[in-house]
């Protein structure tokens, strides 16, 4: 499914920007790329991100997972009459990682009037996968 992405292009790093002062930013979370069917984003897997076991944490896979998502998202809906929330994530941890960097890639199950789904999938510099998430998204009014 292609992704109908706004008519004015938003930049990588206008993308990062939205990072400012949120979960993503402390998270080490990087708008990397955006292509016809997919969104991208990195995330270091460190201390900020491991959980007792020195093991990346679920929930920083999460997070990543919702950010690409909501995100992805955002740039399909008119951001004049409209926001975006995620209303479910699942996720699936299928490996440990300890140190590197994952990639999350997200593309389109669904864009539809009132909700989306993501395929969002977490791999590590090999390309192997680490989490496969998917995330639902309301598509809401603005007041």
């Amino acid at each position: 499914m292609s992704i109908s992405w706004p008519k004015t292009a938003v930049t990588i790093d206008e993308l990062n920007q939205l990072s400012a002062n949120t979960m993503s930013e402390t998270l080490g979370i990087r708008f990397t790329g955006v292509g016809a069917d997919y969104i991208k984003a990195t995330m270091p897997v460190c201390a900020a991100t491991h959980q007792p076991y020195g093991l990346l944490h679920g929930g920083a896979s999460a997070a990543l997972a919702e950010t690409i998502g909501s995100v992805a998202s955002w740039l399909t809906i008119d951001r004049t009459k409209q926001i975006c929330v995620g209303i479910e994530i699942n996720c699936n941890h299928i490996r440990g990682k300890k140190t590197g960097i994952v990639t999350a890639t997200a593309c389109p199950l669904h864009i539809g009037a009132t909700t989306h789904v993501w395929d969002i999938r977490i791999t590590d510099e090999k390309e192997k996968l680490i989490c496969i998430s998917r995330l639902t998204v309301a598509v809401l009014k603005k007041k």
